[in-house]
């Protein structure tokens, strides 16, 4: 009789976990979107410090992005049993904040770009700053603070996501699989990071094998490759990273605002039945983009007369 209990409680545990991979699975499936974006966003915001502190910087990130996943699973599995109705105004916020920021890259880019030749003498004195350990130190805590900050909100959506998947479970299964996701998207994410910051070093090291050999040249024109092909990336990373900010800030407010979402929705299929099938890949995501950018300077502008009526008080 003990026996049978022991098999049964076995093949209830073999089910249940045969249940959680399933649905980790499609949670996966759904979020892998946001996990392009989220890659771009970090590779883009690790970028820029110096070469033997990348990987130290990466995995600063990463360890906050844990934390973050060690806030949000247990913060939305309370949501969603206590007020689930709080979840869609959070994610609205979190977009918007996305697009604050991607508006304000594009704001930085065209507008000061005119004030870089007034600015030339104080870039020098910036760059001799840099030379001292403490100013590297706090570009790095700034750069860390950004990334972690911007990983927060896409985590968020991510588990959000996740737990539609697995809303109608118990509590347990839930439990499970958000986990999973976590842990899987954020060693994915910032393992890719990695990878794609030491690029050139992985060049460099290519290219130093000078035997006469087929596989010594073969590396050599890789790791040729890899040093010219690397630069490209990192600029069209931080391109990408940018759209991504508003592609992903969009389409969180037009899933939580309906009309919106209806409209973005029939725009869809009307420019599918003009067009063509392939229009209905890319509409949505266009249509989120432009949907973010609006709403991204909108907040601009309402944060600088916030803070001019606060400079005037």
């Amino acid at each position: 009789m003990a026996g049978a209990n022991l098999f049964t409680l076995i093949d209830d545990i073999a089910v249940l976990l045969d249940d959680i991979a399933v649905m980790s699975k499609v949670a996966a499936k759904k979020t892998a979107g946001v996990l392009g974006d989220d890659l771009a966003l970090n590779a883009q915001q690790v970028s820029g410090v110096n070469a033997d502190r990348e990987l130290p910087v990466v995995w600063a990130v990463a360890k906050g992005s844990f934390i973050n996943k060690l806030i949000l699973v247990p913060l939305a599995l309370l949501i969603s049993s206590f007020i689930p109705f709080a979840i869609i105004p959070l994610l609205i916020l979190g977009g918007l904040f996305l697009c604050f920021e991607g508006a304000e890259k594009l704001i930085e880019l065209f507008f000061h770009h005119k004030d870089k030749d007034k600015d030339k003498d104080k870039d020098k004195d910036k760059d001799k700053d840099k030379e001292n350990i403490s100013d590297l130190s706090e570009y790095e805590n700034q750069k860390i603070k950004g990334a972690i900050r911007t990983d927060f909100i896409l985590s968020a959506e991510i588990i959000v996501i996740s737990l539609g998947t697995v809303a109608q479970e118990n509590f347990m299964s839930q439990l499970m699989v958000l986990s999973i996701i976590a842990i899987v998207m954020t060693v994915g994410v910032y393992g890719l990071v990695a990878g794609i910051v030491k690029i050139d070093d992985a060049g460099l090291y290519l290219i130093q094998d000078l035997k006469h050999t087929i596989l010594a040249k073969i590396k050599r024109s890789i790791g040729r490759f890899l040093l010219l092909f690397a630069p490209y990336l990192m600029k069209m990373l931080s391109v990408i990273g940018t759209i991504a900010m508003f592609m992903v800030g969009g389409g969180i407010i037009s899933h939580g605002v309906t009309f919106l979402h209806h409209f973005i929705e029939k725009t869809t299929h009307l420019s599918t039945d003009i067009l063509g099938n392939w229009v209905a890949f890319i509409m949505p995501s266009v249509l989120n983009c432009i949907l973010g950018i609006i709403a991204g300077f909108v907040v601009v502008l309402i944060v600088s007369l916030i803070t001019k009526i606060k400079s005037k008080l």
